[in-house]
């Protein structure tokens, strides 16, 4: 399957069931295993969970393949494995614990400037 079209459908299921602060990452330069990554957050284990649930039956239902989902049991961070897209949804702590949208930029932060001493 396309990857822009796996994309779409992927970014669709997350938004049906109301997928939070959505983002894509284009990690093609970055790694050969895939070339995006799509996160999102929910507000509880049940929520991250029918995100999950939501993504695997419409990549299924599209003709793709899931090669794996990871975490459904404790429900903080469930990965969906779409082949060449992987999917990441979290609770709003976890998400921001791991920051994987800033391990993943292609682009490095630039720090910020220190703070005079006084």
């Amino acid at each position: 399957m396309d990857i822009r079209k796996l994309q779409r459908i992927v970014v669709t299921a997350l938004e049906d069931v109301k997928g939070k602060d959505i983002q894509v990452i284009n990690t093609r330069k970055l790694s050969d295993l895939f070339g995006r990554i799509v996160i999102a957050t929910g507000d509880s284990t049940r929520q991250v969970r029918a995100l999950a649930k939501s993504v695997e039956e419409k990549v299924r239902a599209a003709g793709g393949e899931i090669l794996g989902v990871e975490g459904e049991e404790a429900g903080e961070w469930v990965l969906v494995d779409c082949g060449d897209l992987v999917c990441h949804v979290m609770l709003p702590k976890t998400r921001a614990y791991y920051d994987l949208e800033s391990l993943w930029q292609t682009r490095p932060k630039r720090a910020a400037p220190a703070s005079p001493q006084t």
